[in-house]
């Protein structure tokens, strides 16, 4: 019996094995995945002669026949020119194996799945005139120009390419003239503009650069004329901009084609050779303690968040987990627990889907939708018919509003604004459930940070700074906080996630190019890191952290690829964890480890110079560290502890120690609250840190204002701030929102005594499900708002993820 041998040094080994009713592809010889393959094998293999086996691996292996178009035809038939549907999906296809000749004999195809193979481009001059319908997602595209040939092309799938950017988005909308449907989104307003609107401007800016600088030679040759055309050509691709960076490369694609198609001021250019497009590449919170409410009776070793509401037991760490690199394909939920790598997958939630979910504009009374497979979304009473009917005068409103708000610009200080803003509840979000159970509200959600916005992320199909993370239970989610859909969904079966931590890193590409990618780090109670590109639906690798769970992660501002990443087993570690190659290569290593005493709960660093110091809020206070690598002390214990007027008022049931919530409000200013306290400190970190002689640990802090808000005894609710809205916010354990607007005129006037009361408390928008009443307000666990104050995002203890939008006044 001839049994099959992976190459074992290849990292990644690409198996395509065929026998009843059994499919092996792409399995890890080095994980679990591979020895559960070993046994299906072993024992279909008593069943299967070699002649069998020879046949099955030949099969495999085979191009693409005549034979096999019939095979895989529909409706069945024996005529080429009668298919009309082929699904040549996961068969291991390169673009190679692509005859044209062959291909173009399908002259009624109307639909062509090419899904889950290694094409990098579709072979040029394939002609496919009845072509429709075509998918080429889970792929390796490079190139996206070879589809013009298929000029017919309605709908198109391309998800999950490693590398296409959104320059590459916006090119097949150009080249597709009839392309209505792009991964699952209709693009029809889309498309008109960029074939039509964005043509125009380009056309009159190349102009503008031919009658600026250009004219005929004297005299004309095809020679001269050659010469005009290129440094033309060359000056309208570096000067003209339009559009975001982002888009750069795909406006200097654009420029030549312009070129060709406009008179420039009359003096036509014929160039002597036909030119062909440029082929560039584009460059392209606080976790609060789920020691979870802890009763001060239960011990922190016994499980790490664990809920006086909620209980949880944390279970031991499997040790086969400890492997830093695994590549996984994100497509579906594993509900095997077996390998955590094995179950991570990302969820695509289906637009059509998530366009059934009613929208809160339409609700008169909220209303919870009974999910199936996806997630429940609660609808918000604050929406009426009359803002549907107003709602293009709110975006111009809104547009115009913008042009006058504060951006974060290097080296200018921000103004903020006077006038509060307002805030509307937009969507209401159950997507954590445990088995996507519409009854789940036990799920606790812990951490929420939205992905930091790159120029021109707007433009593309991310939606940038409106695209939010939020993680609890098992699983992490990425939403759209305008359209309120899940747009993906990572799960590992047993895992509780704690923290979350958005970065930009460089990937490396063909031709030693890079291109900036927006990953997700996230971790819980089984020590691990988890990173994530979610652009890509690829969950590319993990590395261990501790034996126990991870409570808070942060990446550096400064040092893209440093991460700071605080255990249960009171200690932070900075970790670099390098570029990526274009195989999402990495390597780890540790830089530091700090001693924080007791659990780490927030981590926060100095604005203006983030590799310098470390502030931790702790179960047992606010610790200092020197963070500064220069010093080659890798082991380090806290510089100093910065201690609270609360502290004072401690009892034989209180400490008022734990630092549950911490952030940055200016580059000076920090607001921070104790477990209890029933207030919020504003202290100054320059008048604090002066005020140390090196010589005591303790530091008392130099507060300016005291906020007030709940008296309540709920521990880690965390609290956000918004620095270029001077916006403190928190929480609290009735669903409602303390917002705090700290202006310029505030800040100077700071006056002890009287604590400041909220500028405005939001309630709890009380949605409700059919048949079974409002839900009463939950505890929020954390804030998030994006550096615009567009959206606000709350997470609650009640498996409820609410998105709050600002409107114009």
């Amino acid at each position: 019996m001839v049994t099959p041998k992976p190459n074992y040094t290849s990292k990644l080994v690409k198996v395509h094995l065929y026998f009843p009713g059994k499919t092996i592809c792409r399995a890890n010889p080095r994980d679990s995945e591979y020895c559960i393959f070993k046994q299906i094998w072993s024992r279909v293999a008593l069943k299967v002669s070699c002649t069998q086996y020879s046949q099955f691996h030949c099969a495999a292996m085979e191009k693409i026949t005549e034979k096999i178009l019939l095979e895989k035809s529909s409706p069945k038939t024996n005529k080429l020119e009668q298919i009309k549907s082929l699904n040549f999906s996961r068969m291991g296809l390169k673009s190679k194996d692509l005859s044209v000749p062959l291909l173009s004999k399908l002259c009624s195809l109307e639909q062509l799945d090419l899904s889950g193979n290694m094409l990098q481009e579709i072979p040029k001059g394939l002609c496919l005139p009845c072509l429709k319908i075509l998918n080429c997602s889970n792929n390796e595209m490079e190139d996206v120009e070879s589809l013009e040939a298929l000029g017919n092309i309605e709908e198109l799938r391309l998800e999950d390419n490693f590398y296409l950017t959104v320059n590459d988005e916006h090119k097949v909308i150009f080249l597709l003239p009839k392309l209505r449907m792009f991964n699952g989104k209709d693009i029809s307003s889309t498309a008109h503009h960029i074939r039509h609107g964005s043509s125009e401007i380009l056309r009159k800016r190349v102009i503008g650069v031919w009658e600026r600088s250009f004219g005929l030679p004297d005299p004309i040759t095809a020679q001269s004329l050659a010469a005009v055309e290129k440094r033309f050509v060359n000056a309208a691709c570096t000067q003209i901009k339009y559009g975001p960076n982002s888009l750069s490369e795909y406006t200097k694609w654009r420029t030549p084609a312009e070129r060709r198609s406009c008179d420039l001021g009359g003096n036509s250019i014929t160039s002597p050779q036909k030119r062909t497009r440029n082929n560039s590449e584009a460059a392209a919170e606080a976790s609060p303690r789920k020691s979870s409410r802890l009763a001060s009776a239960v011990p922190v070793e016994a499980s790490p968040r664990k809920s006086t509401r909620v209980t949880s037991t944390p279970q031991k760490t499997d040790p086969t987990l400890s492997s830093p690199r695994k590549h996984t394909r994100m497509t579906n939920v594993d509900t095997s627990e077996g390998s955590p790598r094995k179950s991570s997958r990302l969820e695509n939630i289906s637009q059509k889907d998530a366009s059934k979910t009613e929208s809160p504009r339409k609700a008169a009374k909220p209303i919870i939708s009974t999910p199936t497979s996806r997630p429940a979304k609660c609808d918000t009473p604050k929406k009426t018919a009359k803002d549907q009917t107003t709602a293009q005068q709110s975006k111009q409103k809104t547009a115009k509003t913008e042009n006058n708000t504060p951006r974060k610009t290097a080296g200018v200080k921000r103004k903020i604004p006077q006038e509060p803003v307002s805030l509307q509840p937009f969507h209401v979000l159950q997507c954590h459930s445990r088995q996507d159970s519409p009854d789940d509200f036990s799920t606790q959600l812990w951490a929420c940070a939205f992905e930091p916005p790159q120029e021109g992320s707007n433009a593309g199909v991310s939606g940038g700074s409106r695209t939010v993370a939020t993680c609890g239970g098992e699983t992490l989610c990425v939403i759209d906080c305008e359209t309120g859909h899940v747009l993906k969904k990572y799960k590992v079966p047993g895992e509780e996630f704690f923290s979350l931590a958005w970065s930009t890193v460089l990937m490396s590409r063909t031709g030693g190019s890079t291109r900036p990618c927006s990953i997700l780090a996230a971790g819980g109670k089984r020590g691990l890191v988890k990173l994530i590109h979610p652009r890509v639906n690829l969950a590319f690798g993990e590395f261990r952290v501790s034996r126990r769970a991870i409570s808070i992660m942060r990446f550096s501002p400064r040092n893209a690829t440093f991460l700071f990443t605080g255990t249960y087993e009171n200690k932070i570690f900075l970790w670099d964890i390098g570029g990526l190659d274009r195989d999402y290569n990495f390597k780890i290593s540790k830089l530091l480890v700090l001693e924080t005493g007791s659990t780490p709960l927030h981590l926060s660093l100095l604005p203006t110079s983030p590799d310098t110091h470390l502030l931790s809020g702790c179960d047992d206070g606010l610790r200092i560290f020197d963070i500064q690598l220069s010093k080659n002390i890798q082991k380090r214990n806290e510089e100093m502890e910065i201690v609270f007027p609360v502290y004072k008022k401690k009892d034989k049931k209180n400490t008022y120690r734990t630092i549950d919530g911490l952030s940055f409000l200016t580059d000076d200013i920090v607001a921070s609250k104790s477990h209890m306290q029933g207030s919020i400190y504003l202290w100054s970190w320059s008048a604090t840190r002066a005020s140390w002689n090196g010589r005591k640990n303790e530091v008392p802090a130099v507060v300016l204002a005291e906020l007030q808000w709940s008296s309540t005894d709920i521990p880690y609710l965390s609290l956000g701030t918004c620095p270029g809205y001077g916006y403190v916010v928190c929480g609290d354990e009735q669903g409602r929102l303390w917002m705090y607007h700290i202006t310029d005129t505030m800040m100077e006037n700071f006056k002890s005594g009287k604590p400041i009361s909220a500028t405005e408390v939001l309630e709890w928008p009380s949605p409700v499900r059919a048949g079974k009443g409002a839900l009463e307000g939950p505890s929020i666990n954390s804030i998030a708002m994006d550096p615009d104050l567009h959206y606000l995002v709350a997470l609650t203890d009640k498996n409820m993820a609410v998105v709050w939008k600002r409107e114009s006044r």
